[in-house]
């Protein structure tokens, strides 16, 4: 039987995707970074389940160890943990911006430095990297977590090239909006670390704050994610690029075939 390991599994697009997947005989090793939600995917059937904060080297080599020990391979590895810091950059201190690249970035990285020399002991593998429409084009106060989605982006298009002659694939998913806790998250840390009132941006801030709850255009649920990794975890080859929304299909190609000045008109009224 196929398994996989997810990152970030307590709610959204990672519940989601567990419990699609379950659904279609694959064996899932959900993870999440408290104890609390780990009872929680254990209460629902996932006896797998395992405690793991991305940002912890030691948390990811026991995971790895423990699914190696029962199942003795890793087929899949989904990198989905992650957050969005909202912000204007000037409003964003550097320590801020760190925190957003410690999960986002070095957490993800690290997870597949450790998995990589698993998956060449093997043979093969699969690594899912979980990037968004924001690692393709930017947003207005979206600085931080475009950047750590650009990021994303560079790693694994470099990580693509360096695992050419193997049967390793790095694989990246461009998604949102898709509904999730995503938003809510998003503004509680914009309402943390970010001075609202006292910015030059403290309208656009209480525009956010007060529109979280509106529907978002080309929003999809999160199952349109689960289907696109089921999809994966079945492809002998998988593509090295899923596009996920209406939005992202439609911002990606935007990116390609205009200008950028015109881009930047587009996505000021996006933002």
């Amino acid at each position: 039987m196929t398994n996989i390991v997810i990152t970030g599994c307590s709610t959204g697009i990672g519940l989601k995707t567990e419990t699609y997947l379950r659904d279609k005989f694959v064996k899932v090793y959900p993870t999440a970074r408290t104890s609390e939600d780990v009872a929680m995917l254990k209460s629902i059937g996932f006896e797998n389940a395992m405690q793991l904060d991305v940002r912890n080297s030691k948390e990811i080599s026991s995971v790895i160890a423990k699914v190696l020990k029962i199942d003795g391979k890793i087929d899949v590895w989904f990198n989905n943990a992650g957050y969005g810091q909202p912000g204007a950059l000037e409003d964003i201190t550097t320590e801020v911006l760190k925190e957003q690249f410690e999960t986002n970035v070095f957490g993800l990285h690290e997870c597949t430095r450790q998995i990589i020399p698993v998956m060449r002991v093997q043979g093969y593998g699969k690594i899912i990297q979980h990037s968004s429409v924001l690692g393709l084009i930017s947003l207005f106060g979206r600085g931080a977590y475009n950047a750590s989605k650009y990021a994303i982006e560079g790693l694994t298009d470099t990580l693509r090239l360096e695992l050419k002659d193997t049967n390793i694939y790095p694989v990246l998913l461009n998604t949102e909006p898709i509904s999730s806790h995503f938003r809510q998250t998003a503004i509680q840390k914009l309402q943390e670390n970010v001075d609202t009132e006292h910015s030059v941006f403290s309208d656009k801030y209480r525009q956010s704050i007060e529109g979280t709850a509106k529907k978002v255009p080309f929003n999809e649920e999160a199952v349109s994610v689960a289907k696109i990794v089921h999809t994966i975890v079945l492809a002998k080859y998988p593509k090295p690029r899923y596009y996920i929304t209406k939005a992202t299909y439609l911002l990606g190609y935007m990116k390609r075939a205009v200008s950028t000045n015109f881009l930047d008109h587009i996505l000021m009224k996006i933002g």
